[in-house]
């Protein structure tokens, strides 16, 4: 591949939107979250014995109710869980990283857009899929789908 000044060009638009995208409140807060996380060394432990429990879990997961721990691991992995998911810097966490990645979600649908209308493009949100060209609920439905690909 030959770099061109088209090329050099992209290539400089792509490191303006990259800093617009890292100076985003969006990202800010993300940051934010992630590190008021991981500084918090109790909070770290819990993180650390969940994912312990979570390849425990795993493990039973092979064998199913024939494990000889399967009732003690499936306990303790949704007591850990829940742990985690009632501590406010965790969804703090979640939040900001769901913000951020509708972000980078409705950027990729611009981008993509501007390209052709008729680009597919995969978003985690499913609100923006309502956006797409397909009226049908998605190009997934196993050929009832009436959109033209």
């Amino acid at each position: 591949m030959m770099m061109t000044s088209d090329w050099a060009l992209i290539l400089e638009e792509v490191e303006v939107l990259n800093a617009m995208i890292r100076s985003s409140e969006q990202f800010t807060n993300l940051q934010k979250a992630h590190t008021a996380v991981y500084t918090d060394a109790s909070l770290v432990r819990k993180i650390h014995d969940f994912q312990r429990m979570k390849d425990q879990y795993e493990d039973v997961q092979r064998f199913g109710k024939y494990h000889p721990d399967y009732q003690t691991i499936m306990q303790s992995i949704r007591a850990k869980k829940r742990e985690l998911d009632i501590d406010d810097k965790v969804s703090a966490l979640r939040l900001a990283e769901n913000d951020y990645q509708d972000l980078l979600d409705k950027i990729g649908l611009l981008i993509g857009k501007t390209v052709s209308e008729s680009v597919k493009v995969p978003v985690s949100n499913p609100f923006f899929h309502s956006e797409s060209s397909c009226s049908s609920g998605g190009c997934g439905s196993g050929g009832s789908c009436s959109c033209s690909a």
